[in-house]
């Protein structure tokens, strides 16, 4: 394995680079967002992913002496407004309240619709890809049903868009993935196809702190829960979104890159259980 650093970075599908490392700002307040941002790039962190606070994000963009081509973006297109028109009009609207001229990353939030809305809304993202709007496109909370559909859609969009490529490719996959949340099939379906696999919920909203197991690597590495499950992330080939607004935690998610966790530590974090603590509508039914 490659030596990680802060730096580091996976090519998409898109031919662009997203940085290894996240940082979270779903539920910000929007009075404190900006801040938050600010202080994660001044800690290393230069890939932000904004949900209905778009424009303080942004604004920490601009307001950084970080050059806008180091800075990565993600977005979402929200739950149950998948149609060609929607989506179309929420990529304008979120660089409208950004003011920024491209999103790096536009992810479906979930598969919430039906099957012509959720294939409507895809091609509105191929669309806003293609015009260079978003650089990258991809879908979060799909399961693997729902990949699967979208996978033959995307074959339809090719024959009706003109050949092969015109139906887009997925770049990224956004879940909720943790050790007590593994979900291998989903991922193995990512593996194959190089779709990057990014892992919400990292640190389980720090709901397992006292689990045996990582009291006891939390021993051996001399690191706290966070960082144990930050590391696992990382070295299992993720892009965990790290979300914290105290100054002290934004920095201790990113000190995850002086040490590694080995063979045995990874197999003992290997668990055969389906323990949420988000929504998950992976589960959702093809008609919902």
């Amino acid at each position: 394995m490659s030596k990680l650093t802060l730096d580091s970075t996976l090519r998409m599908n898109s031919g662009h680079n997203i940085p290894r490392l996240g940082y979270g700002v779903y539920k910000t307040p929007a009075n404190v967002c900006e801040d938050a941002v600010t202080k994660a790039f001044k800690a290393g962190y230069r890939h932000a992913t904004a949900y209905r606070n778009e424009a303080p994000s942004a604004a920490a963009i601009k307001g950084s002496s970080i050059p806008r081509s180091q800075v990565f973006l993600t977005s979402k297109i929200p739950p149950r407004a998948l149609s060609f028109a929607s989506v179309t009009a929420q990529v304008d609207k979120s660089l409208q309240v950004t003011g920024l001229e491209y999103i790096d990353l536009m992810l479906i939030h979930a598969p919430y619709g039906g099957r012509q809305a959720r294939k409507e809304a895809w091609r509105a993202l191929i669309e806003a890809q293609e015009a260079g709007k978003v650089h990258s496109i991809g879908v979060s909370n799909y399961g693997v049903h729902h990949l699967d559909e979208m996978e033959a859609y995307i074959k339809e969009l090719e024959q009706e868009r003109g050949g092969e490529g015109k139906g887009g490719k997925i770049d990224v996959g956004q879940w909720e993935i943790h050790p007590w949340m593994p979900r291998r099939d989903i991922v193995e379906w990512c593996n194959k196809r190089g779709v990057v696999v990014e892992a919400f919920c990292p640190i389980v909203r720090g709901q397992r702190m006292d689990d045996p197991i990582l009291q006891r690597l939390m021993k051996k590495h001399g690191k706290t829960g966070a960082q144990i499950l930050i590391r696992w992330s990382l070295q299992k080939g993720y892009v965990p979104l790290c979300k914290s607004v105290t100054p002290s935690r934004i920095v201790e998610n990113a000190d995850v890159f002086d040490f590694e966790l080995d063979a045995e530590d990874m197999k003992a974090l290997e668990l055969n259980v389906y323990e949420p603590c988000a929504w998950d509508p992976t589960v959702a039914g093809l008609e919902d």
